[in-house]
């Protein structure tokens, strides 16, 4: 459990890190998203998650 909170916390830190390093292109970035279909804003989504679950198995293996 120590471990998912750990993952949180670093993933909370890097989005903060890049919020406040970039704050303009995170901006447009938001506004991109936006205009994005739901299915497309799923799919990155799914994607990401399951890159993340590989490397994760990767790494722990």
């Amino acid at each position: 459990m120590n471990d998912l909170f750990a993952a949180l916390a670093l993933a909370i830190t890097i989005e903060g890190l890049l919020y406040a390093a970039f704050p303009e292109p995170m901006k447009k970035l938001l506004a991109s998203i936006l205009s994005m279909p739901a299915a497309n804003i799923r799919a990155a989504g799914l994607t990401c998650a399951g890159a993340g679950l590989v490397l994760l198995w990767f790494i722990r293996g």
